[in-house]
């Protein structure tokens, strides 16, 4: 998919969860992924992998284990790891860094949703 046309472009972004559940765990995630998928115009062979981050008070799921359940990311490199901790760190947050064949004209949004706004205070919702 790469090209003259297209450009290697990293995304990121975050969410939170309201309780460390498999299910909340789930649609936050499912929820974040539509945002990021969404907001850059992303087709399932521009993604080359996502790497996910979740603080120390989420441990039910596997945030990559719902990515990998999207249509046609079979292909995609997913990798969960722990975020650092770090006093007064936002609770059960879940981030992502995507890279992504794009436009190269098309500006990247980084969705920050739910309680993770609070991250980057400069963005609002999905740029």
């Amino acid at each position: 998919m790469s090209g003259p046309s297209l450009r290697l472009q990293a995304l990121r972004g975050a969410t939170t969860v309201e309780a460390n559940t498999a299910a909340a765990i789930a649609a936050a995630v499912d929820e974040l992924m539509e945002a990021l998928v969404q907001s850059n115009g992303l087709e399932a062979g521009q993604v080359i992998s996502a790497v996910f981050s979740v603080t120390a008070d989420l441990d039910a799921l596997f945030p990559a284990s719902i990515a990998r359940r999207r249509q046609g990311w079979d292909a995609v490199a997913l990798l969960d790891c722990q975020q650092m901790a770090v006093a007064g760190d936002l609770p059960r947050c879940i981030r992502v860094l995507v890279q992504a064949w794009m436009e190269p004209d098309r500006p990247p949004q980084h969705p920050y949703l739910r309680e993770a706004l609070r991250l980057r205070p400069d963005r609002s919702g999905h740029n």
